[in-house]
C-alpha cells in the first residue's frame, strides 16, 4: 500500500498534470482562429460570397472565426494588422490586393500566417498566395463560348487590368475560343470597379451591340450586370454562382463555381497542424491532389445548362482529363488578355 504522503504526493503531481493539459489545450483551441477580410459584400453571390464560405466551413469544424467585409484598399493594412493583435494565427484576406499589405507587415507577426486569396506570390516565412488555376477554367469558358457563338464574336468585360490573375483567366478564355474557332472575334473590355454591375452592364451591352453573343467576366458584384445584359439581349454569359444562373437561368451556360472554403481550409488546417504552409504560392487545378480549386456548374446537379450541345460537353469532359494528366498546358501573356474593340 502507498504511504499517506506518496498519495499526496501523487495528487499533487495529478493536479499539475491536470492544469498543465488544461492550459495546452486552451493553447491549442486559441491557436485555431482566423479572421477573413473582405473587399466586399459576402451577399454578393459571387467573389466575397464565397470567401465567407470559407470562415463559414472553418467555423463548422470548431475554429473560432471572424470576419470583415467591404474593407476598402487603404484600409487594407490596418486591418490585417488589428487581427494579427489579437492573435489571431491566420489571417486570410480574400483578394490580391491583401498582398502588398500582408508583405508590408508579415515580418511584424512571424506568428500569424497571412493567407492572400487570389494573390500571386508568397513572402518571407509567412505571408502565402492561394488561387485556382485561372487559366485552365478561362481556356475551358473560351472553348464553350466559341462551341456556342452563331455570330463568330465574343466578349468578356473585367476589371483590374494587368492583376495576374485576371490576365490568366481573360487570356485563357482568349486562348481557348481560339484553339477550337482560330477565325473568332474576341472583344475585350476593361471597367473601374469590381462591384459596379451598372458600368459591367453597359460595357455587356456594348460588345452585344457589336455583335458578341456570348459575354464571360472576372468581377465581383459586377458579374450581375454581365448577367442581367445577357438576359435582356437574349445572349449567353458565364456566371460564378448559382445566384446568377437563377437570375437568368436561359442566358447563363455555367458558373467558375470557385471553391475558396475548400482551398482555405485546407491550407489553414495544415499549419495548425504541421505547419510549412508559409511563403509558398498554392496553385490549384484539375492536376493538383485534394481540390481543382474550383469547377465548373450551372446548379449543383448539373455542370452545364441543358442546351450545351452533348458534343460539346465531351470536348470539355476530355480538355478537363488533358488538364488533370499534364498533357494540355497552356502559357498566357499579358498580350493575351489585352483590351480593345
Amino acid at each position: 500500500m502507498f504511504s499517506s504522503a506518496h498519495r499526496s504526493r501523487s495528487a499533487a503531481f495529478a493536479v499539475v498534470v491536470g492544469l498543465w493539459l488544461t492550459a495546452f489545450a486552451g493553447q491549442a483551441i486559441a491557436a485555431e482562429k482566423a479572421a477573413f477580410l473582405l473587399p466586399g459584400s459576402i451577399n454578393d453571390q459571387s467573389w466575397n460570397a464565397q470567401g465567407y464560405q470559407g470562415a463559414e466551413k472553418l467555423k463548422a469544424i470548431g475554429w473560432e472565426v471572424a470576419y470583415t467585409e467591404n474593407v476598402p484598399a487603404a484600409d487594407m493594412v490596418e486591418a490585417l494588422r488589428d487581427y494579427a493583435r489579437k492573435d489571431y494565427n491566420v489571417v486570410i484576406g480574400h483578394t490580391g490586393r491583401f498582398l502588398s499589405a500582408a508583405q508590408r507587415i508579415g515580418p511584424d507577426f512571424p506568428r500569424t500566417l497571412f493567407i492572400v486569396g487570389s494573390g500571386s506570390a508568397g513572402a518571407g516565412e509567412n505571408v502565402t498566395s492561394i488561387d485556382y488555376d485561372n487559366t485552365q477554367f478561362g481556356f475551358l469558358i473560351g472553348v464553350l463560348a466559341a462551341r456556342m457563338s452563331k455570330t463568330g464574336k465574343i466578349g468578356s468585360v473585367n476589371s483590374l487590368e494587368g492583376l495576374p490573375n485576371v490576365v490568366a483567366q481573360v487570356g485563357g478564355f482568349r486562348k481557348g475560343a481560339k484553339s477550337v474557332r482560330p477565325d473568332i472575334e474576341v472583344k475585350v473590355i476593361y471597367i473601374k470597379g469590381m462591384e459596379d454591375a451598372a458600368e459591367a452592364k453597359e460595357a455587356a451591352l456594348s460588345l452585344i451591340a457589336g455583335g458578341a453573343d456570348f459575354i464571360s467576366g472576372k468581377l465581383n458584384s459586377g458579374q450581375t450586370g454581365i448577367i442581367q445584359a445577357a438576359k435582356e439581349k437574349g445572349v449567353y454569359a458565364n456566371g460564378r454562382s448559382f445566384g446568377h444562373s437563377a437570375i437568368a437561368p436561359d442566358a447563363v451556360l455555367t458558373n467558375i463555381v470557385e471553391q475558396w472554403s475548400d482551398m482555405y481550409s485546407q491550407a489553414a488546417q495544415q499549419q495548425a497542424k504541421s505547419g510549412g504552409v508559409g511563403g509558398k504560392y498554392l496553385l490549384y487545378g484539375f492536376n493538383t491532389p485534394g481540390s481543382t480549386g474550383a469547377e465548373l456548374a450551372y446548379s449543383a446537379t448539373q455542370p452545364l445548362n441543358s442546351v450545351v450541345p452533348a458534343a460539346v460537353i465531351a470536348e470539355l469532359d476530355a480538355l478537363k482529363a488533358k488538364f488533370k494528366e499534364g498533357s494540355l498546358k497552356i502559357d498566357v501573356a499579358r498580350e493575351d488578355a489585352r483590351g480593345g474593340l
